[in-house]
C-alpha cells in the first residue's frame, strides 16, 4: 500500500498514514488556503483521504487525535527541514529522458560511492551532473549515493535521516535527484542509493506519535530495534517495503545499497529481507528492466545473497568487508580493533577464492567463531574496496589509505582492487589519491543532542587522545575539510594515480580472463614468508598472471611457478607510474626467480 502524499493531478491528492493506535486523524492542509479535512480509517489501521483543490508544494500535516500536529512520516519533501510540514510532491508530472536506458549487468559495474555534500563544492544534485563525464571517461559506469533522506540541518553524512521517503532539501530535493538521475541515464551511468531500514536518526523522528514504529524485543547501536517481526509490524513492513519500490518506481534509481543489514532484526518465517526481494522482482518483472539490491553486512553470512529455492533472501550482492580489512592491514600494518584478525597475505588468499576470509572460522577479535561458506556463489554477488566512509570517516581523523599507506601501496592496492574478481567500488577522490579527511559531521539544532555528540565522540577516542581531540563534528569547518579538492586531479602524483586506475580499468574491461567473474576459473596463492600473493585467471581464450608483493622490502624469490609465453602488461614498478623503474623481464616462458620491488604489482598474459 502506497503510504504519504500520493498527487494524482488536476489538484487532487490522497493522502495515507498509518497510525492504527489513534482514534482520529486530520489532514491539515495549510497552502494555498488553510484546512482541516478529517480521515477515515481502515481494518489494517491506515487512514485515507483524497482531497481536491492540493498543488504539488502544498504544505501539509497530520492533526493526531486533536492533541498534536505531526509532518508525514512517510513525507516527499521537507523543504523547510524535520520539525516542518511536508509538502506535496507530483511524481507524474516529471519528464524523463531517459526511455532507452538499459541497467548495466552486475558482473560489469565498477562503482563509485560519493557523498553529495561534499564531492563538490556546490554540494548538490546538480552540481554532480557537470563531474559524471569525467568519471565515465576513467571508467566508471555506477554511482553510489550516501543517504539522501531528510536529515536535520544541510550537514550530514545522511544515516541520520528521519524522512526515508524524503529527499534532503538542501541538496536540491526530488527534482534535483530526478535530474541527476535522468542526466546519469542519458550519459551511460548507473545510480545506485543507499538507504537505511536498521533505525530512524533521533531529531525530528516522530514515527513513534503515529505508531509501534520500534519494538523494546531488541536493541541497535541506535536505540530500539524496527519493528518488523513483532504486533502491529505489518505496517511496518509495509512503509519499508514500499519505500524500496518508491526509489525504483519513482526515481529511477538502478539499485539500493542497503545499510547493516544485521542490524535489521527479524525472526518471522519471512525476512524482512527476503520480502523487499521478493517485491522488487515483481516491480521488476511489471516494468521489464532489472532492479539491483546490495546488502552491507557484518555477518560474513552467505544467506542473504542465495537464491530463495536454497534458503536464500535471494539479494543480488553484498559487501564483502574481509577484502577491506586484509589490504588494509598489509598496507598499513594496523592491527586494532577488528584489525586484529587480519594482517596476513593467506587471508587475502582466502578471501579472493571464497568471497570472505571467516567463513565459520575463530576471530579473535569477536571471540567466536564468525561466517560461512561462500565460495559456491558468483564472484560477481561481492562488491568489495580498499575504503569506503566508513573504514574512513570512523577513524579519529578520517584519514584515507593515502594519508596511511605508501604511494606505492596505493598503486598495490588499487591493483588488488581493480583485478579480483569482485565489484570494485571505489571512494570518491580515491581515483586521484585525494587528502582531504571524510570526517564525521552533523548540523543538529538541539544543542543537548550536539553535546551528546561531541561527548560519545570523545569517549570512543579516548585511547587516542594522545594525537588530539577528534574534529567537531557540529562544526561548518569540519565539514568544509572534507570537500574534494578536484584541482588535484591533474597535478603530480595525483595525476599518476587517476591515470593508473584509469589504465586498471582499461585491462579490466579488455582482458577477457580479468572480466571474468569466478571462482572456480582461478588459482590463488600466498606465501607469508615474503608477503606475496599470486593470481592466475583465466577464461575460455584469456589468461593473466598477477603478482602482489606486500613486503615493504624487495624481495627475491622462486616460489613463482608458472609455464607458457606471457607477456608483461603493466608493471607498478615502471616510471610511467612514478617508480624506481621495471626489473622484471617483459615475457616470462618458465619458472624462474623473480626479485619483486617493494610494495609492487605486475600483471602479465598469457599470449
Amino acid at each position: 500500500m502506497k503510504v504519504g502524499a500520493n498527487y494524482l493531478g488536476d489538484r487532487r491528492c490522497e493522502f495515507t498514514v498509518w497510525a492504527p493506535l489513534r482514534q482520529q486523524v486530520s489532514v491539515q492542509i495549510l497552502t494555498p488556503q488553510e484546512r482541516l479535512l478529517p480521515m477515515e480509517k481502515d481494518d489494517q489501521g491506515y487512514w485515507h483521504l483524497t482531497a481536491t483543490e492540493v498543488s504539488p508544494g502544498s504544505r501539509y500535516q497530520f492533526q493526531l487525535d486533536g492533541e498534536m500536529t505531526r509532518p508525514d512520516p512517510a513525507s516527499h519533501y521537507q523543504p523547510d527541514d524535520v520539525h516542518k510540514p511536508s509538502a506535496v510532491v507530483d511524481h507524474v508530472g516529471f519528464q524523463w529522458t531517459d526511455e532507452n536506458w538499459q541497467v548495466i549487468p552486475l558482473e560489469d559495474l565498477i562503482i563509485y560511492e560519493l557523498h553529495v555534500g561534499t564531492f563538490t563544492p556546490e554540494g548538490t544534485f546538480e552540481a554532480i551532473i557537470n563531474r559524471v563525464p569525467e568519471l565515465l571517461e576513467m571508467g566508471i559506469n555506477t554511482i553510489e549515493i550516501m543517504p539522501v533522506a531528510q536529515f536535520p540541518g544541510s550537514r550530514n553524512w545522511g544515516y541520520d535521516g528521519v524522512y526515508p521517503y524524503g529527499v534532503q532539501a538542501s541538496y536540491g530535493g526530488p527534482e534535483g535527484l530526478k535530474r541527476l538521475v535522468d542526466a546519469c541515464h542519458q550519459q551511460g551511468m548507473m545510480v545506485v542509493l543507499d538507504v537505511v531500514y536498521n533505525h530512524l536518526g533521533p531529531e525530528g523522528n516522530y514515527t513513534s506519535d503515529f505508531g509501534p514504529y520500534f519494538t523494546g524485543k531488541y536493541n541497535t547501536p541506535w536505540g530500539r530495534a524496527l519493528n518488523f517481526d513483532d504486533a502491529y509490524s505489518p505496517g511496518v513492513r509495509n512503509f519499508f517495503v514500499e519505500n524500496v519500490l518508491y526509489w525504483f518506481r519513482d526515481y529511477h534509481i538502478d539499485g539500493l545499497r542497503l545499510d547493516a543489514v544485521h542490524a535489521i532484526y527479524d525472526f518471522g518465517a519471512k525476512h524482512i529481507l527476503e520480502e523487499m526481494a521478493d517485491e522488487t522482482r515483481l516491480l521488476s518483472q511489471q516494468l521489464g528492466r532489472p532492479f539491483y539490491l546490495i546488502a552491507e553486512s557484518d555477518l560474513n553470512d552467505v544467506r542473504i545473497i542465495k537464491p530463495k529455492e536454497q534458503g536464500g533472501y535471494g539479494l543480488d550482492g553484498q559487501w564483502s568487508d574481509d577484502f577491506h580489512h586484509c589490504v588494509h592491514t598489509l598496507l598499513t600494518g594496523e592491527t586494532t580493533g577488528y584489525y586484529l584478525d587480519f594482517g596476513k597475505c593467506e587471508l587475502l588468499e582466502k578471501t579472493l577464492r571464497e568471497g570472505f576470509a571467516y567463513a565459520w572460522n575463530y576471530s579473535a577479535n569477536r571471540q567466536r567463531y564468525h561466517g560461512n561458506f561462500a565460495g559456491d556463489r558468483p564472484a560477481s554477488q561481492f562488491v568489495v574496496c580498499i575504503q569506503n566512509h566508513d573504514q574512513v570517516g570512523n577513524r579519529m581523523l578520517g584519514e584515507r589509505i593515502s594519508q596511511l599507506a605508501s604511494f606505492e601501496g596505493l598503486k598495490l592496492g588499487a591493483a588488488t582492487l581493480i583485478f579480483s574478481p569482485f565489484i570494485p567500488m571505489l571512494f570518491m577522490g580515491e581515483e586521484y589519491g585525494e587528502e582531504s579527511p571524510f570526517a564525521y559531521f552533523i548540523s543538529h539544532s538541539d544543542p543537548d543532542l550536539v553535546a551528546a555528540v561531541r561527548k560519545g565522540r570523545k569517549e570512543e577516542f579516548e585511547a587516542f587522545h594522545a594525537e588530539g581531540d577528534p574534529p567537531d563534528a557540529q562544526s561548518a569547518e569540519t565539514f568544509n575539510d572534507c570537500v574534494l579538492k578536484w584541482h588535484l586531479r591533474t597535478e603530480g602524483k595525483h595525476k599518476v594515480i587517476l591515470d593508473f586506475y584509469r589504465k586498471l580499468i582499461q585491462l579490466r574491461r579488455e582482458i577477457p580472463a580479468l572480466k571474468n567473474l569466478s571462482f572456480q576459473h582461478q588459482e590463488v596463492k600466498s606465501w607469508e614468508t615474503e608477503k606475496i600473493v599470486s593470481i592466475r585467471r583465466w577464461s575460455q581464450d584469456s589468461q593473466v598472471f598477477c603478482i602482489l608483493n606486500f613486503n615493504s622490502e624487495a624481495v627475491t624469490t622462486d616460489v613463482i611457478s608458472i609455464e607458457g609465453n606471457w607477456q608483461k602488461r603493466l608493471d607498478s614498478t615502471d616510471e610511467q607510474w612514478m617508480g624506481n623503474g621495471a626489473s622484471l623481464p617483459d615475457t616470462l616462458t618458465s619458472s624462474k626467480t623473480l626479485t619483486l620491488a617493494a610494495e609492487s604489482f605486475v600483471l602479465y598474459e598469457c599470449k
